[in-house]
């Protein structure tokens, strides 16, 4: 059994995707149908940057869309990949828009518009410094949870789990003076963790604002019901009813991101091999560090694409 997964925010860099729009016209095509979408040339920031441009939210998210569709069509119309053998699509945060549009279920330039809007949302949805993220490595959930119980009784703010990745890797999101508070119970209990470089404490209730702004955009688009089934981020559950949907994408934007049980989820359902499909191998590690027996590709180049296949057929 095998689940087509789709990353987020991260995997983001100047040039990706540039081999596949240097060789195939249908991706120079999608490229120009996403500038004209957005109304700038995110073609030219995504093949040449610059790199500080490309970070900023807004257009990080529809830039990594563009790019795991392109890598998608390719698969699908240039190899003629047969993907009624998934299962499962799956999306980590904005990746979550990327299955969707590849399982047929949203259109890409409404996907590029939500995810633009998004973008914008959670950047303006807490002033600049006033939030923080920090991944937490080598802890399990449950003991996290406790740490984090004990520093939300004693302390005003929010301090909540974003994004639950992997076994040992879990981001924590919120306010930066909490933030701080429960990186010292961290010290205290001899638990790792890496400051990251966000533009804002993303997937905790500092996010509820930017979910607001994003109910009539999100209720307003037309959705159908997806010829896969999806892993939704905020149940790790399967779902492929329009309305129900919509409803976790609106709660997706301020809940945790339960990325390791969706792997768990889809293991349990007999799914052995996992393909990411876009920029970078970030999921690809969080699966492998998450199922033991589990195969893992990558596709980000059109090596990748026939060594995938050659596999597929051994």
């Amino acid at each position: 059994m095998n689940a087509l997964l789709f990353p987020g925010q991260g995997s983001q860099v100047v040039g990706m995707g540039s081999e596949f729009y240097n060789n195939f016209d249908r991706v120079k095509k999608i490229f120009k149908q996403a500038d004209e979408r957005l109304g700038f040339s995110i073609s030219k920031l995504i093949l040449e940057g610059p790199t500080d441009k490309l970070q900023l939210t807004e257009n990080t998210q529809p830039a990594i869309l563009t790019v795991s569709y392109s890598i998608f069509k390719i698969l699908k119309e240039e190899f003629s990949f047969d993907f009624p053998s998934f299962k499962y699509f799956a999306g980590h945060s904005l990746g979550e828009y990327s299955a969707l549009v590849c399982s047929e279920s949203l259109e890409f330039e409404d996907a590029l518009y939500l995810l633009q809007q998004r973008g914008k949302a959670m950047q303006t949805a807490v002033p600049v410094g006033e939030g923080t993220m920090i991944a937490v490595l080598g802890s399990k959930i449950d003991e996290l949870n406790q740490l984090m119980k004990k520093t939300n009784e004693k302390n005003n703010g929010v301090c909540e789990i974003a994004n639950d990745n992997a076994d040992g890797q879990v981001i924590i999101s919120g306010d930066k003076k909490k933030v701080e508070i429960f990186q010292k119970t961290l010290k205290d209990n001899r638990i790792k963790f890496i400051p990251l470089k966000v533009s804002a404490p993303f997937h905790c209730s500092l996010m509820k604002s930017a979910a607001e702004e994003m109910i009539d955009k999100i209720n307003n688009t037309i959705f159908k019901k997806p010829s896969f089934e999806i892993i939704s981020n905020v149940t790790a559950e399967k779902t492929n009813k329009p309305d129900e949907i919509k409803n976790l994408l609106i709660k997706q934007i301020y809940s945790t991101v339960k990325w390791r049980e969706s792997i768990l989820k889809m293991s349990r359902e007999k799914v052995s091999n996992f393909v990411e499909i876009g920029p970078g191998k970030v999921l690809s590690g969080m699966v492998k560090r998450t199922i033991k027996d589990g195969n893992c590709f990558s596709i980000n180049t059109i090596a990748d694409i026939k060594n995938f296949t050659n596999e597929l057929k051994k």
